[in-house]
């Protein structure tokens, strides 16, 4: 798998000067860089340690002023090269970017001990004891301390041999197979168009493929490819690439951004970070409070919101929100670093635990999910992402940037889960997937729902499904809203009759005078047969109101002795059956029926013959062509 070395160090200690060195490339490819005589922009080089491996360098500067741009090109590589002038020894620079490292969880590197052509030997072993002795509790602790020159080559070799065998042995944790690259430089080439620069953090990229720029969401397509500096057909992870895009402008693409393949990220305003404040920084950091955040290449103004505390000490680790002015993609396991508002210096990092965050409430019942998030993988991770997503649920493609799984170990996690009953696919289409705790969340409520509706309604036998959607499932996936009846019905928790949703022990209660009523209605509709009072005509009989009656009527429905014909009428079940019966058996012997064909059949006025006919054509019984109606084949 292809590697990625980084220096580090302070300004001026001869970091581009040792990587000319070893490779022969200028990394100071600027002007202003080349007159000024310091390191800016990030640099790239390259050493082939084999024929077949080519190592990947990234130089970065030294300058307290451009600490963001060291942040930058740290943020890709694998292990570093710290250099330390043996004519100065540990400087400021030398202890941020070693901190910085440390933040974005590099644990591995070597030391250069750069200029020693400029000191006398027994200053050098001070130096050299001075390097150790700092060093010492840090993951550069038991790195080798080489000695070189660049003026003279002394120690060049020795070093080479120290990166080669690092190189080896050095096997970079990259599980998941999800393309990113975040953009650090923007530019365009006569002939080429656009292209854009950085490291492949994970995935594979292949000429031709198309491309999504995030968060901006442009889309083009991989025009050509190069891994350093050499044309490819394939960008793997660790390797430095140049992506010619296909059809984008310079001005609609900018560093920070990131490559992705579509839909394969998803912004977010806000993330959920492990934070560690480091045990240098002069203050705690407070809750609130705004500062330079750094994640891949981007640097961005963000605020910090601490869950359990009103500020983080040096030295302590706690779950921060990071709230950004606009959505930012991110993924599982990401490094970030934070650096003060002012005076601006790096004062702590983190890891990403939930790019995909919600704004919760401090001291919120999330925080017991979100503590363990950074100590849990596999199945747990799964199922407390699951949790934390709450009614929403997660898609496969959510949740791999949310557990930074391989997709297909995500795929056979999600399936041994569902054998065991504790995640649920709900949406097949979108391949979305909720936790049965979340699950069995939502059933509690829904049967003390229910329970309330017939409390407050217990003339109706239930709810039908989609009252139940409107009602209780608001805000929810409808197909979360389906999937969790169909678990109750099967369950037996919930009665499905006639889509009409029910508690198994309702039954519909009516008071003495509801009682009385519904055996006037009954009684007055099937008496009344082919030709019932209208509505208006009931009501004013009995001395009854719309408001008396309407809970009656929709009772009667419910229970199949009722239905509605039109506004005006309702008939009784039985006499509307004979009324098909008859219609179905004229049609054995006649290929039509006319208007007065119906009145001939049934003895109904044109008063009633027109609702009815049309509640049979609604009812796709019959169907009305010009003037006539044919039967329906059933």
């Amino acid at each position: 798998m292809p590697v990625i070395m980084g220096t580090a160090g302070h300004i001026d200690h001869g970091k581009t000067s040792l990587i000319k060195a070893l490779t022969g490339i200028n990394c100071d490819r600027l002007a202003e860089e080349q007159k000024r005589g310091i390191t800016i922009e990030l640099g790239f080089a390259y050493l082939d340690l084999t024929p077949q491996i080519r190592l990947g360098i990234i130089d970065v500067p030294g300058h307290e002023r451009f600490v963001k741009n060291m942040v930058s090109g740290a943020a890709g590589i694998d292990f570093v090269l710290l250099v330390v002038a043996a004519d100065e020894g540990i400087m400021p620079q030398t202890r941020e970017h070693l901190e910085i490292c440390s933040l974005l969880g590099i644990r591995a590197g070597l030391v250069a001990l750069t200029k020693t052509d400029m000191v006398e030997e027994e200053w050098l072993e001070l130096v050299h004891e001075e390097v150790q002795t700092y060093l010492a509790g840090s993951f550069l602790e038991d790195a080798p301390i080489v000695p070189v020159s660049a003026h003279t080559g002394a120690g060049l070799e020795e070093l080479k041999g120290h990166i080669a065998e690092l190189s080896s042995t050095f096997a970079p944790d990259r599980r998941s197979d999800l393309f990113r690259l975040p953009v650090d430089r923007v530019f365009s080439m006569k002939g080429h168009g656009t292209v854009v620069t950085g490291t492949s953090i994970s995935g594979a990229l292949r000429l031709g493929e198309e491309i999504e720029i995030v968060p901006s969401g442009h889309r083009s397509k991989v025009r050509g490819l190069q891994v350093h500096g050499t044309a490819a057909e394939v960008a793997h992870a660790g390797e430095r690439t140049a992506v010619n895009l296909y059809g984008l402008e310079v001005a609609e693409l900018e560093r920070g951004e990131v490559l992705a393949h579509p839909q394969t990220l998803f912004p977010s305003p806000v993330w959920d970070v492990e934070m560690t404040c480091l045990s240098s920084s002069p203050n705690p950091l407070k809750h609130r409070t705004e500062v330079h955040f750094h994640h891949g290449s981007r640097e961005i103004l963000a605020k910090l919101f601490f869950l359990d505390r009103d500020k983080l000490e040096p030295g302590e680790t706690a779950v921060c929100q990071v709230r950004f002015p606009r959505p930012l993609p991110g993924v599982f396991g990401d490094r970030c670093i934070v650096r003060s508002f002012s005076p601006l210096q790096t004062v702590a990092g983190g890891r990403i635990i939930n790019p995909l965050g919600r704004k919760v409430r401090r001291h919120s019942k999330d925080m017991e999910t979100l503590s363990t998030l950074g100590s849990i993988s596999g199945e747990e991770l799964l199922l407390a992402q699951l949790r934390l997503a709450g009614r929403g649920g997660l898609t496969v493609a959510e949740l791999r940037i949310m557990t930074d799984m391989e997709s297909k170990l995500l795929d056979k996690t999600l399936q041994i889960l569902g054998g065991k009953q504790l995640a649920f696919q709900f949406d097949r289409e979108d391949k979305r997937f909720v936790g049965t705790d979340v699950l069995d969340g939502l059933a509690g409520d829904c049967l003390a729902y229910l329970g309330d509706y017939h409390r407050r309604e217990p003339m109706r036998q239930g709810l039908s499904r989609a009252e139940l959607i409107s009602g209780f499932g608001r805000g929810m996936h409808p197909k979360l809203v389906h999937f969790l009846v169909e678990r109750l019905v099967k369950s037996g928790q919930v009665v499905l009759e006639a889509d009409i949703l029910r508690l198994p022990g309702h039954v519909v209660s009516l008071a003495s005078d509801q009682s009385g009523l519904r055996t006037l209605m009954e009684t007055a509709y099937v008496q009344a047969g082919f030709m019932p009072p209208t509505t208006k005509a009931f009501l004013e009989e009995n001395g009854l109101t719309a408001k008396d009656v309407a809970q009656m009527y929709r009772l009667l429905m419910e229970e199949g002795v009722l239905i509605k014909v039109s506004e005006e009428f309702y008939y009784a079940k039985t006499a509307m059956d004979e009324i098909v019966v008859r219609v179905r058996g004229f049609f054995e012997s006649n290929q039509e029926m006319g208007p007065q064909d119906f009145r001939d059949l049934t003895d109904l006025t044109r008063k009633f013959a027109i609702p009815v006919l049309e509640y049979l054509d609604k009812e796709k019984i019959t169907m009305r062509i010009g003037d006539k109606r044919q039967i329906r084949k059933r």
